[in-house]
């Protein structure tokens, strides 16, 4: 018994040994760059975000009136004032399509939050649907809109 212990410990150092990974001249794929989820739009900044909306808490769902689903996206969209670093108000139109070309209606609507401001938009998804989320967002007082793009998978299985 003790004899077959050192020999069952040894066999098991050397398998795990050539679980060293890959060799020296083994392809590794490149990680894919994190999702941009901020835009520079010259005196603001576009902070920006999509998930599905069984990731909310029950507590912030029924303060905003957001319904829980892993099958709803939900969009947050803030505008910051690089010399406030505040919130701003902005008029904000939402385009957002999935990759055949479907349009998906996403109602943004203001929230106030103490003394942030967010908007948020909520639509329908299937599983590992891919939306292409297009803004125009035309800060209070800015003479122009900017356009901003951004795209997210979700998985609701």
């Amino acid at each position: 018994m003790s004899r077959s212990k050192p020999i069952l410990i040894l066999s098991a150092v050397l398998a795990l040994s050539g679980c060293g990974g890959p060799g020296p001249d083994a392809d590794i794929p490149e990680a894919e760059e994190a999702e941009e989820t901020s835009k520079d739009i010259g005196e603001h900044v576009v902070h920006f975000s999509a998930q599905s909306t069984d990731q909310v808490s029950a507590d912030i769902a029924r303060a905003y009136d957001i319904v829980r689903s892993k099958n709803r996206a939900m969009l947050i969209v803030s505008v910051v004032g690089k010399s406030s670093g505040e919130t701003v108000p902005a008029a904000i139109d939402v385009r957002a399509t999935n990759l055949t070309g479907q349009l998906k209606n996403v109602a943004i609507r203001r929230v106030d939050d103490q003394e942030a401001i967010y908007y948020i938009g909520e639509t329908p998804v299937a599983n590992r649907e891919t939306l292409i989320f297009d803004l125009d967002i035309t800060p209070e007082g800015m003479p122009s809109s900017f356009a901003v793009r951004f795209k997210r998978q979700f998985y609701t299985d």
